[in-house]
């Protein structure tokens, strides 16, 4: 009977230890509230607010003729550790074998700065940004960091992120032509009902 008392106390006090061994490991990757990272980590956490499907129309603003609509989802992934940002044109549906030439961003906090992580569709290509949150919380602004892959085609260069309130929002992304020429496309979205 003590033998069963001795290894019954001896597991429950290695689960105890492997417990707390992994909760002091997840409380240092956790930001830390102040400082940068705690900047990071709260515009991640805005962005991540508008997580859903979205609806709106997509112009280039210096020819607003050039429009069309579109749909967009946002959805956190990673275990609360990054936001999936899919565009998609209105219309196509949802079979995942026809989606090639759909951007996907990829949005992370890393270190102390807020990432962008931009797989474009029109210069194959991956352009980084470093994303900031204007005091009033309600705008997030990137600004290009470096691209891999081929620039023949150019590369996203800038985006922007307003929130308007819970069911609207507008994005700006920036194209970088490869004569150095910025090409703005602006689209303002509405959340799509459920149901």
């Amino acid at each position: 009977m003590k033998a069963i008392s001795f290894l019954a106390s001896t597991l429950i006090l290695s689960v105890s230890t492997t417990t707390a061994l992994a909760q002091a490991a997840q409380r240092e990757k956790t930001p830390k509230s102040d400082g940068q990272s705690g900047a990071a980590q709260l515009a991640f956490d805005r962005l991540a607010s508008l997580a859903g499907n979205w609806t709106g129309q997509a112009a280039v603003v210096a020819q607003p003729e050039m429009s069309a609509p579109m749909r967009m989802s946002l959805r956190v992934t990673s275990g609360g550790s990054a936001l999936l940002h899919e565009m998609m044109p209105q219309g196509r549906s949802d079979d995942p074998s026809n989606g090639d030439n759909d951007p996907i961003t990829m949005l992370y906090v890393e270190n102390d700065r807020l990432i962008l992580l931009m797989y474009c569709d029109g210069g194959k290509n991956r352009a980084r940004m470093a994303g900031t949150l204007s005091t009033d919380g309600k705008t997030a602004t990137f600004d290009f960091l470096d691209v891999s892959g081929d620039t023949k085609y150019g590369h996203m260069h800038h985006a922007v992120f307003t929130l308007i309130d819970t069911d609207h929002h507008s994005e700006d992304w920036t194209y970088m032509t490869p004569d150095g020429k910025a090409v703005t496309g602006h689209v303002e979205l509405v959340r799509a009902k459920r149901g």
